[in-house]
């Protein structure tokens, strides 16, 4: 029997970083169990990021801005960094607007009741002159994993508007390790060890906990086998015709077999010119014979004594 293993125990969490054990895995299921988990935190928790800007002045991503130390692609590459917590809506329009000499950073973005900038400290640009300008129109969307400019490509995209390549995945980073241990006599038994490390708009154990909450449902819907038991119906019913029409047609013949010539019985023309050579005029003199007497009839090979069975088969007779 493949028992069950514990309960996951948290061995250490601190701020964005937590490290899970699981122990008692069945001997082979850690690397199973494992690679499942890992593969679903890093592809399947939602999370928000930026999506596209327009920055006053800037017509595409090659260009400079004036007093401003970083070009605009920099700007991106930094915009890049910065996490955002998004509530209620799936996207939300916001804007950053500084002038005068000083460090921009992502705290200096104009947040809203739906939207909340996890890492205020984030690095942006460096205004080096009284007279520099940044004004940018920022979009966050949610979604799931990473998503390329070309996937959410709709239509044309507005003057003035660049699109970013998005990493929605709240996951920085997340690893496991797996170490064999004792279960009563037994000492290939796997414990498995999960290091998480999120980007701080969720903590790792309700990471963790919505992961496995994905994956339990998914597995759920396996164990439902509908399509499986509507298959066997369809089956079932199917036998059933096919079980009635020879127990019809059987029941037809049965008081008179005699009158089933071999010219009327369904096999090819070949076979039946054997069986008549042979002196074989009626169903009732063939189900006399046995798989050795047609073994001996000229021109008789397996082909044809198999499809002998198989029509004798529908009509509820064997050979001797």
């Amino acid at each position: 029997m493949i028992t069950l293993p514990t309960k996951p125990k948290i061995i250490k969490e601190k701020g964005n970083v937590g490290t899970f054990e699981i122990q008692a895995c069945y001997p082979g299921y850690g690397i199973t169990l494992g690679n499942t988990f890992r593969r679903v935190l890093l592809s399947s928790l939602e999370g928000s990021a930026i999506t596209g800007i327009k920055i006053k002045g800037v017509q595409h991503e090659f260009s400079t801005i004036p007093h401003i130390m970083e070009d605009v692609v920099q700007i991106i590459l930094n915009l890049k960094q910065i996490r955002f917590k998004l509530h209620n809506q799936q996207s939300v329009k916001t804007v950053l607007k500084v002038k005068g000499k000083k460090e921009v950073k992502a705290g200096d973005i104009k947040t809203t009741s739906n939207l909340e900038v996890v890492n205020k400290d984030a690095h942006i640009a460096t205004l080096t002159d009284k007279k520099a300008n940044l004004e940018i129109e920022i979009e966050v969307e949610s979604g799931l994993g990473y998503s390329p400019i070309e996937e959410r490509k709709k239509g044309k995209i507005e003057i003035g508007k660049i699109a970013i390549d998005a990493i929605f995945s709240p996951i920085r980073r997340v690893n496991y390790s797996i170490e064999n241990m004792r279960v009563g006599e037994k000492t290939d038994y796997d414990k498995i060890r999960f290091n998480i490390e999120t980007d701080g708009t969720i903590s790792p154990r309700d990471a963790f906990v919505k992961t496995a909450k994905i994956l339990v449902n998914h597995y759920s819907i396996f164990a439902q086998l509908e399509g499986v038991k509507k298959l066997k119906k369809v089956i079932a019913k199917s036998e059933k015709k096919k079980e009635k029409k020879n127990k019809e047609l059987v029941k037809e013949f049965k008081d008179d077999i005699s009158a089933i010539k071999i010219e009327d019985f369904k096999i090819s023309s070949r076979t039946i010119s054997v069986l008549q050579t042979a002196g074989i005029k009626t169903v009732k003199s063939l189900i006399k014979k046995n798989i050795a007497d047609l073994e001996k009839m000229d021109g008789m090979g397996k082909k044809g004594i198999l499809e002998i069975k198989r029509s004798l088969g529908k009509l509820g007779l064997t050979l001797k």
